[in-house]
């Protein structure tokens, strides 16, 4: 490839802290690091918050290339990339720009903060390789609109991990069908399955649709509500489950409101499935399901031997020394939206906070913080994992890859309330997961439509 031909990226410190290797992303293309960039990680890798570990890797990961014999000069120029697993196309080159030395034109921004130098940088190197294209990569939208007023061609989001364009495009994990689900369906074949019912309808007589393993089929005229067991692209095998036998299903004395919470606890109480997302507007019962779906599958079934609640909680690193008492009573405040869901399903109980405190017991309900939890292996449990929205994809794969044998993981979030600076409703973890795992037959993801709350937090969704 012609060296005009090959983009020149340059880096902005948010880029590395949703992606610590992010280095490796660019394909043939070369990256530069402005010396600023360095800077910025150098302060934050020290604080006591869960960003500064990104930052450390990120370091880590310039330093295996630009350390050891490299020369100040290599540096500058560009050291190329080491081959590395899973990056094999990632063939170009990593510089360090030392934007310090830049002298200040009238076309520049005013220097006195961080953004405008990564800005000047990437605009002093448009003016030097020009016509070759130099990109400016952030993930902060002001800075995008501060570049291209500073006269930058190329200003571009960091959407490696990005699945999905548009969110109205993010898998519910069901399909409903107009009218009756069975007319025109020539070509049946039903088996039953010990207490199972199994249809295995031809692909084509089905629709166009692109199905996946355990996505959920309703329709609008009949009683009818399945879940996809396989598809060969030919015929689709589709276990019958009957919309009211969903809304009779009991879970520590909760019944489903409606069928898209009937699809959602069905998915919860199955011991199949290891992993099952639950996404929707505020009050739409994700909480209280997966609650009340752990304690039926713990105490009542004995399916678990305990459950474990987490969050993640971006100040919590910060915060939780200076709070009194063990891990479980500094976690209260942040996991005060279960404590909640654990009084609403006693809140008939004749003695209703002794209770509470006896199933915490029984069930053996831990409350864990997000940041403590790597290098641990969680065995038969169940884990419920809060507030996804607010993770990226790699936080939400170290706590996947914690899952030992026979423990279920229960991830819920609302993509409408991201509170991170970093993250969109298309870049967040939980949209990540949603789009990685839809063709796992180990998992379910529920989008669990309409707010059951109150009719008050019902008018509140539709309109504000």
């Amino acid at each position: 490839m012609e060296q005009d031909d090959k983009k020149l990226f340059v880096l902005d410190t948010n880029v590395l802290l949703h992606e610590p290797l992010a280095i490796y992303s660019f394909k043939e293309h070369d990256v530069v690091v402005p010396m600023t960039v360095l800077e910025e990680l150098d302060q934050i890798k020290d604080r006591k918050r869960d960003v500064s570990r990104d930052a450390r890797v990120a370091i880590r990961a310039l330093e295996d290339i630009l350390g050891g014999q490299t020369t100040p000069e290599e540096i500058v120029s560009g050291v190329p990339l080491p081959k590395r697993e899973g990056h094999g196309d990632a063939v170009g080159s990593l510089s360090i720009f030392p934007d310090h030395q830049l002298e200040f034109t009238q076309a520049s921004l005013p220097g006195d903060n961080n953004d405008n130098r990564i800005i000047n940088t990437a605009l002093h190197l448009q003016n030097q390789f020009a016509p070759r294209h130099v990109v400016l990569v952030t993930k902060d939208i002001n800075m995008r609109l501060k570049a291209k007023g500073a006269g930058i061609n190329l200003v571009e989001d960091y959407r490696t991990d990005q699945l999905i364009d548009d969110i109205r495009f993010l898998t519910k994990g069901f399909h409903q069908f107009e009218g009756d689900f069975w007319a025109r369906k020539e070509h049946v074949n039903t088996e039953t399955q010990g207490r199972h019912t199994v249809h295995r309808v031809p692909v084509k007589e089905v629709g166009e649709e692109n199905f996946y393993t355990n996505q959920y089929l309703i329709d609008e005229d009949s009683n009818f509500c399945g879940r996809v067991l396989s598809n060969n692209d030919e015929e689709l095998e589709i276990l019958d489950l009957g919309r009211d036998r969903l809304l009779n299903l009991d879970a520590w004395g909760i019944k489903p409101k409606n069928v898209y919470q009937g699809m959602a606890m069905q998915a919860l109480l199955d011991p199949d499935i290891d992993l099952v997302i639950l996404t929707g507007p505020a009050g739409c019962g994700k909480t209280l399901l997966a609650m009340a779906a752990a304690l039926e599958m713990v105490v009542e079934r004995g399916l678990y031997d305990k459950v474990i609640v987490t969050r993640n909680t971006p100040e919590i690193a910060e915060s939780i020394g200076f709070l009194p008492g063990t891990e479980e009573e500094k976690m209260a405040p942040w996991l005060a939206a279960i404590t909640d869901t654990l009084e609403v399903l006693h809140k008939h109980d004749v003695n209703p906070s002794g209770s509470m405190n006896y199933i915490m017991d029984k069930a053996n309900i831990q409350f864990k913080s997000i940041n403590f939890m790597r290098g641990r292996s969680i065995q038969n449990s169940v884990v419920l994992l809060d507030e996804c929205q607010n993770l990226t994809a790699s936080q939400i794969k170290t706590m996947i890859t914690r899952m030992g044998e026979g423990t279920k993981l229960i991830c819920s979030g609302n993509l409408a309330q991201i509170d991170s600076n970093y993250l969109t409703a298309v870049t967040s973890g939980l949209t990540y997961i949603v789009e990685r795992f839809k063709n796992f037959d180990g998992s379910a993801n529920i989008y669990l439509n309409g707010v059951v709350r109150s009719r008050l937090a019902e008018f509140a969704e539709e309109n504000l």
